[in-house]
């Protein structure tokens, strides 16, 4: 794997380069400042700084990409573009755009965004998720929906078949898992937050029936509420150590690691886990969609033009021209050429044979398959990060055990809820 990611990615920057259109670069400089972009780490991000000479050229401006950890990411970035706007390009995710949006934080990307950069491109579901209001507003810089990644070693040895029902994942996690041996069924994500451990619940939630509102009311201690937070509480005897109080990082980590027969986790980690620079289990995994009725959780994070410091249209199409170029095919070329697949989105990338070299053609077949179990499970409002913060504070003390009432929880959210769409 190794040979194979090095010897493709001088080859495989200039095939689809080239294949691309050059009229995006075919016109005059347009920024007159440095463009500020508030973001969290991402490798293809940082990768970005490699060509920073041709971005120049293109606009003639610089561009200063500021890091911070997701959490820290949105909080100031909210309380940036509230106030004195510093920044022209806001790195956003589906759950804070709804409130960037209809704050008028945000301009609508497509005024602004360079028809020669191809936006259809972009993968369907990623759109969609980019979409509030009818109107798009961020360019992606990674998403999908779920994916289930297993270790087909373990599950032989076990003669266990891959999980199709959510029964059938029970049943296979509970077999597997083996701590005596350093091997746990699965991992999930108990940390609190709306895109923490609420993020893993809700495929739960959504495929058991569960609705955020019904008949115009809140819905959230409904039968399938309960079941699915049963069901959620029930995997986590077998999640791996750490992921009690972790998020992303440590449910995917322990499964990099070969502490995990089985985890479901949004599409990203596939690739990751056929990565030697970062999977110990490269040549045992396999994939597939997430078992029945699990939902998939849509989901995309992406660069959005900020209202403030853009005040006319000639800021706002310098800040647009950052987004396409940043996003562009040229950029994902680089990101393939590098085994980032993490932060791809093309569509064009996805049914490339670069992409199917790269990363064997298990991986294609399974994004493709795990697109009618997609959806956008989360509540499409400005109060869904309050109220789904709210929910992950009760959830991780279920987890913990610091609280064991689950419908009182429920209750309580529910009542919590009722208060939130009353104001």
């Amino acid at each position: 794997m190794k040979t194979k990611f090095a010897g493709l990615a001088a080859s495989t920057a200039i095939a689809l380069i080239f294949a691309c259109t050059n009229n995006a670069f075919a016109q005059s400089p347009i920024c007159a400042d440095t463009v500020h972009v508030l973001a969290q780490p991402r490798d293809g991000l940082t990768l970005l700084e490699d060509y920073r000479d041709e971005f120049k050229q293109l606009s003639g401006a610089d561009f200063q990409i500021d890091y911070l950890n997701e959490g820290d990411r949105r909080s100031k970035s909210q309380a940036d573009a509230s106030t004195i706007g510093k920044y022209n390009v806001y790195y956003v995710d589906e759950g804070n755009l709804p409130l960037f949006a209809s704050s008028g934080w945000l301009v609508p990307l497509m005024d602004h965004y360079p028809a020669a950069y191809d936006y259809a491109d972009f993968d369907a579901g990623r759109q969609q998720t980019a979409t509030y209001d009818g109107k798009i507003w961020f360019a992606p810089v990674l998403g999908g929906g779920d994916i289930m990644v297993y270790r087909k070693d373990l599950l032989d040895a076990a003669g266990i078949a891959p999980p199709a029902t959510l029964d059938e994942l029970k049943a296979a996690v509970e077999k597997l898992n083996d701590p005596a041996k350093g091997i746990y069924g699965i991992a999930l994500r108990g940390k609190r937050g709306s895109g923490d451990n609420v993020w893993r619940w809700m495929t739960y939630f959504k495929g058991m029936g569960g609705e955020w509102f019904k008949d115009g009311k809140p819905a959230f201690n409904s039968q399938a509420a309960v079941d699915a937070t049963n069901t959620y509480l029930d995997l986590f005897k077998y999640s791996a150590p750490g992921t009690q109080t972790g998020s992303w990082d440590e449910a995917t980590g322990a499964f990099l690691s070969g502490q995990v027969a089985i985890i479901i986790e949004s599409a990203p980690l596939a690739g990751m886990t056929i990565d030697p620079a970062v999977s110990q289990v490269t040549d045992k995994v396999a994939f597939l969609p997430p078992p029945a009725p699990l939902t998939g959780g849509g989901f995309a994070h992406g660069f959005a033009i900020g209202s403030k410091a853009n005040p006319d249209k000639a800021s706002q199409d310098c800040a647009g021209l950052f987004v396409a170029w940043s996003t562009s095919k040229e950029n994902e070329a680089r990101r393939l050429a590098k085994g980032q697949s993490g932060e791809l989105n093309r569509s064009s990338i996805f049914a490339s044979v670069e992409f199917a070299k790269t990363f064997g053609d298990a991986l294609p077949a399974a994004l493709a398959a795990t697109a009618s179990h997609t959806a956008v499970n989360f509540w499409q409002d400005a109060r869904w990060p309050e109220l789904g913060n709210q929910w992950g504070i009760e959830l991780e003390e279920l987890i913990a055990g610091t609280r064991t009432d689950v419908k009182g929880s429920l209750d309580e959210l529910n009542a919590f809820a009722t208060n939130l769409v009353a104001q």
